[in-house]
């Protein structure tokens, strides 16, 4: 069984000052993840701002990020289209790298009836039948829902071994808990829901603040599994401000400055992402300094003890 552990960060994308992107980051950034409580890396996905990467940029990242955590983390390949011309091909030439698996969004912007949802998702699915496919439903990005009946259809297809959902809607999630096999994984997409979720048999949460506060989310997401839920509740509610404030405006815009703030140079997100008002990133400030996190990051990769630069 296709395992990818409880806590997969969905990774941001350096990028240098003139916007390119930034590999020697990259590779430092996910070595830093997977010592510091990341199972798996989502590599370009949404969080790694994978609408104005482009295909070359993407499949280095793959390579980078690969080499760079060398078998401490899984990796899933971001290889989502709403072309499925694209996404098989995409997906193909990711499985050629010993990638671990692939993301793969809901069609934006075409909003495909659940039929042709179906049709997508087996046509990549088959065309690469040995790599295990993650679903990835975020209805307020893509303009379409992946229905609970469609997901539970999918899941009959060996390799497509579980989702990520972004609906923020527990009756949905408890839906696809109810019509799919306890084999099939549901990941939280949204920190905030991760908990919630736990309680209706999700396995853990593609994260967005892994970045700061991986082993926190690890040791919530255990304590709850070993029974310890009052421990898991108080994990999550010291946490929930920075759920929140990491998502005060469109997502990494604010993840990229706080890591920025703990000293790592990532850069700014590309347009049309644009950095956020002095109001917002206060507020932020204001919740990492309360939870201790605008500390350097020490030790962050092969035990070196400096700040990254």
């Amino acid at each position: 069984m296709v395992d990818f552990g409880r806590v997969l960060t969905a990774m941001i994308t350096p990028f240098k000052e003139d916007g390119s992107v930034n590999y020697d980051m990259a590779a430092k950034l996910a070595a830093y993840l997977a010592n510091n409580g990341t199972d798996t890396l989502v590599v370009c996905g949404t969080t790694g701002e994978s609408p104005t990467l482009t295909w070359e940029e993407e499949y280095q990242l793959f390579r980078v990020v690969l080499e760079a955590v060398a078998r401490k983390a899984q990796v899933i390949a971001g290889c989502g289209s709403n072309s499925t011309k694209e996404a098989i091909a995409a997906t193909q030439k990711a499985a050629k790298i010993d990638i671990n698996g692939t993301l793969q969004v809901v069609p934006y912007y075409n909003k495909p009836p659940q039929a042709g949802l179906y049709q997508h998702f087996q046509a990549v699915a088959q065309a690469s039948p040995d790599l295990p496919l993650l679903l990835y439903n975020v209805p307020g990005r893509t303009g379409q829902n992946l229905q609970p009946e469609t997901v539970a259809r999918l899941a009959e297809v060996k390799n497509i071994v579980g989702i990520k959902d972004s609906t923020g809607n527990i009756d949905q999630v408890s839906e696809i808990r109810r019509l799919t096999p306890k084999e099939f994984q549901i990941y939280s997409g949204d920190d905030y829901m991760t908990l919630p979720l736990l309680a209706i048999g999700a396995r853990g949460v593609v994260s967005v603040a892994s970045h700061l506060v991986g082993p926190k989310l690890q040791q919530m997401i255990q304590a709850f599994s070993s029974g310890q839920v009052q421990v898991a509740t108080e994990i999550h509610l010291q946490l929930f401000p920075l759920f929140k404030a990491l998502f005060a405006t469109t997502n990494p815009i604010l993840v990229k400055q706080a890591l920025k703030l703990q000293g790592w140079e990532v850069g700014s997100t590309r347009l049309p992402l644009w950095e956020t008002d002095t109001f917002v990133s206060q507020e932020l400030e204001t919740v990492l300094k309360e939870l201790n996190l605008l500390k350097k990051a020490e030790g962050y990769w092969m035990g070196i003890e400096t700040p990254p630069n």
